[in-house]
């Protein structure tokens, strides 16, 4: 399968043989770098990573996956670059696609990376936007696979606010790979009813289900995986924090929860998660609302359930594999 030149911006641009394609390639890398194999196929080319949010996870995997390619890379943070200030986004991408040989841009709305990959020249790759997060999805489908053997079947719950990058991303990538898709919140927090009219007519060709519950014991019944994100980032205001604490508390994830879903169900998270008191967070959080969880309690996350530390590692090899497919 050829997908030199290709940008990756969202699930939605790929066929799911595609997506098999990348994970099966992930998996195949990974292999290579656990048994000490030498894989710097790239030496002599260089990539620019565009951090307009930062990042732990994604910025180590991209540079980690890059040296291991054997790529340079240049790091620009939000004050390290012109983008969308003092230049315009066509003309940054122009001049980036000049001296690089592919782009990742993490930041703000969809259309920014949309913008990139139109005038770039080079692959540009989506290391999130406020409407996206797919190199994610690749990652979680590959830890998936890895514990279960197979993702076709696979009931998935997503817990909590789905109406953003997470929620939309896993929604899409669970309609083209066949995985039975449950969003659990408040009506309120479902995702865009335009995008799940487009992921029912995906999963008619992959077998898939979609559901939209309220409940989350009906929710969570048989799944095989329970998935959640945090609720809401520092920085926005106090009125936000309480809207979404009183709407989303009945849906943390805790044993409760994880006792009524299918024996083998493991938990997932992307990271950070709020879980206990150890964070600037979450002593916010526990000095304001008298909350020493969020969206996962502790005895859930540090469970033998929880698989969010093999989900976290398969980052980079997932990114490594979009890199290596595309430039």
């Amino acid at each position: 399968m050829n997908l030199k030149g290709r940008n990756f911006l969202k699930l939605l641009d790929f066929t799911s043989e595609e997506i098999a394609y990348l994970i099966d390639l992930a998996a195949e890398l990974k292999a290579k770098k656990k048994a000490g194999i030498l894989h710097d196929d790239f030496r002599g080319k260089n990539i620019a990573l565009i951090f307009e949010k930062t990042s732990t996870r994604t910025r180590c995997s991209f540079e980690v996956a890059a040296h291991d390619l054997g790529l340079g890379t240049t790091y620009l943070d939000p004050k390290s670059s012109q983008i969308g200030k003092k230049e315009s986004i066509a003309d940054t991408a122009r001049v980036l696609g000049g001296m690089f040989d592919g782009i990742e841009y993490r930041g703000f709305g969809q259309e920014i990376v949309e913008a990139l990959a139109k005038y770039a020249g080079v692959p540009v790759w989506n290391g999130l936007t406020n409407e996206f997060h797919p190199t994610q999805i690749l990652a979680d489908f590959l830890t998936i696979r890895e514990h279960f053997g197979y993702l076709k079947g696979i009931n998935f719950v997503y817990m909590g606010d789905a109406r953003y990058n997470m929620g939309n991303s896993l929604m899409v990538g669970c309609a083209k790979m066949g995985l039975n898709f449950t969003a659990c919140a408040p009506e309120e927090y479902f995702p865009d009813k335009e995008l799940i009219a487009q992921c029912e007519e995906i999963a008619k060709e992959s077998g898939a289900e979609l559901r939209f519950i309220t409940d989350p014991m009906e929710a969570t019944k048989n799944a095989d995986v329970i998935y959640t994100d945090v609720w809401v980032s520092m920085g926005e205001p106090d009125e936000v924090w309480k809207e979404r604490l009183d709407a989303l508390l009945p849906y943390q994830v805790n044993k409760k929860l994880m006792d009524n879903a299918s024996e083998k169900c493991v938990f997932m998270h992307c990271l950070p998660a709020y879980h206990d008191l150890k964070t600037e967070v979450g002593k916010t959080v526990g000095e304001k609302f008298g909350l020493t969880e969020l969206e996962v309690t502790d005895e859930v996350f540090e469970s033998e359930k929880s698989i969010v530390f093999k989900e976290a590692e398969n980052r980079m090899h997932t990114i490594k594999a979009v890199i290596a497919a595309t430039v």
